[in-house]
């Protein structure tokens, strides 16, 4: 496994330990957090946890299952530094308040996800040349 993939890995078990620790602060202090905090720990569990380790499996396997190298390495490179930064500045936005910070990092968010998006219906597409 190419060490970019195991970083998803890694980041993606940091999420779920950084989300459910946000969640349960918000269970045993009700109203001492910020209240965009139950989004804050949502977007770490689901984009943080799931995301991260859809995209670090999912950029290892779907080039195994079809028989093709993946289309761009730099584009999945380039999508865990925007997907990774993206969510910290979204998330650090909604819990400091600060929205420019929380829309700025879900654009760079998105960006990732479209990264990922245009790098695996490359690499599936019927027509692709064979690894």
């Amino acid at each position: 496994m190419l060490p970019r993939n195991r970083w998803f890995i890694a980041a993606a078990l940091a999420y779920a330990l950084l989300g459910g620790l946000l969640g349960l602060a918000w269970l045993a202090f009700p109203g001492k957090l910020p209240a965009l905090a139950p989004r804050a720990h949502a977007h770490l569990m689901l984009v943080g946890f799931v995301g991260m380790m859809i995209f670090g499996v999912g950029l290892h396997v779907l080039p195994r299952f079809t028989g093709r190298t993946l289309f761009s390495e730099r584009l999945a490179d380039a999508q865990f530094a925007l997907a990774n930064l993206g969510l910290l500045a979204m998330v650090a936005g909604w819990l400091a308040g600060v929205p420019v910070a929380a829309v700025t990092g879900g654009a760079l968010l998105w960006a990732g996800f479209a990264l990922f998006a245009i790098n695996v219906v490359a690499t599936v597409r019927p027509w692709a040349r064979r690894g």
